[in-house]
């Protein structure tokens, strides 16, 4: 399915000073906090300015800029039956071997982190995210739904980050396996209460993916008694099994970076290449995000019928790029997937409508193109 806009934001913005002074007096520090009644004012009279600002500019597809989390990841997990939040985590204990985001950590003086196990079966019986939906769509007439998209957390965001065998407890599951065939059942049911609502288009946001292309992940793997290849295809399946029984025209794709922060800080470097293949021709979802203003995205295994988006505007430069250099490397990326399709550039380009647009995010890129 091609993706609904011609253009596309992915990830969020630098919240406004009322908002983040909001926010501290009230002490939402945790990433799964909840917020106050005061918060939540001050972020809906926010989100309501934001959605407005991009109405103003003609930006689609428009989204709260996740001003109501408190990072990508919360807001869903916490929120399902079954699941439990356990707070300041030792960095060094808790956590697999070799996890990128823990070193991230330590240079920057975090001690703990918080995460969310499963101390019971998992089930959606409330909605996490129809609140949200709701919130951010009556800001438009029902006509205009369409213009809205919805991020999410990926089914593998716990797990892949928690000790091994810790994501759950041992009267919760068994298994990995029973533990992602009840999460990815709760995806499937957010998916389709947020279509029977009016959504159409989910991004799911799963920077931690591209660790596998990493030897400081896979050596951690190792150690841990792991084979990563063996963990990267139960990943690929659990992302999979949450888009089984998916709505045909709820669109739902797939942000993978390198975790830049507003720091500036990468969480991991290396290319593509390591899963590329794996990750474009199994995985089955719409669309795939990516970052595309490095060298760091093998596009030959992208097969037709697969939808990407470039991100080939970098924040990491206060540089305006040229418009001759952006359009040059939309040229090169279709190059390479003529190359794995083995039809020519001009196929391509006819088969896969060329996007041109912007990518406004302070944790990711500015700037996008897009084939599919």
């Amino acid at each position: 399915m091609a993706p609904p806009f011609r253009t596309e934001h992915v990830g969020s913005l630098m919240r406004p000073a009322n908002l983040l002074a909001a926010r501290s007096a009230a002490g939402v520090t945790s990433s799964y906090s909840r917020l106050t009644e005061d918060v939540q004012a001050v972020t809906e009279k926010a989100i309501a300015e934001v959605v407005a600002r991009q109405i103003e500019l003609g930006i689609r597809p428009i989204t709260s800029r996740e001003y109501e989390r408190n990072i990508f990841y919360s807001g869903f997990f916490e929120n399902l039956q079954g699941m439990e939040v356990v707070e300041a985590i030792p960095v060094d204990q808790g956590y697999r071997t070799g996890f990128p985001t823990l070193k991230m950590l330590k240079s920057l003086g975090i001690p703990t982190r918080d995460s969310v196990v499963a101390v019971d079966r998992i089930k959606n019986t409330d909605s996490p995210c129809l609140s949200e939906w709701k919130s951010l769509r009556s800001r438009l007439s029902q006509e205009q739904w369409k213009d809205f998209k919805l991020t999410m957390p990926p089914i593998t965001h716990s797990h892949m980050q928690m000790a091994i065998g810790t994501a759950y407890r041992p009267n919760a599951y068994s298994s990995d396996q029973e533990y992602f065939k009840d999460l990815a059942e709760a995806y499937a049911a957010e998916f389709l209460v947020l279509y029977n609502e009016g959504l159409r288009s989910i991004q799911i946001d799963d920077p931690c993916l591209l660790f596998f292309v990493t030897d400081e992940f896979r050596s951690g793997c190792v150690a841990d008694g792991v084979d990563p290849d063996e963990l990267l295809d139960q990943y690929i399946w659990a992302h999979n099994q949450c888009l089984l029984g998916k709505p045909a025209d709820l669109h739902v794709g797939l942000h993978l970076c390198c975790g830049n922060m507003t720091c500036s800080t990468h969480i991991m470097s290396g290319s593509y290449e390591r899963i590329a293949k794996k990750k474009f021709t199994e995985l089955a979802y719409d669309t795939y995000y990516l970052q595309y203003d490095t060298e760091r995205a093998p596009l030959r295994h992208l097969p037709t019928g697969k939808n990407v988006i470039l991100g080939i505007v970098s924040t990491k430069s206060p540089e305006l790029e040229d418009l001759d250099v952006l359009v040059t490397r939309v040229n090169s990326a279709a190059e390479v997937i003529a190359r794995g399709q083995g039809r020519s550039v001009d196929e391509v380009l006819e088969s896969y409508e060329l996007r041109q647009g912007q990518w406004n995010d302070d944790e990711h890129y500015v700037g996008k193109a897009s084939l599919g």
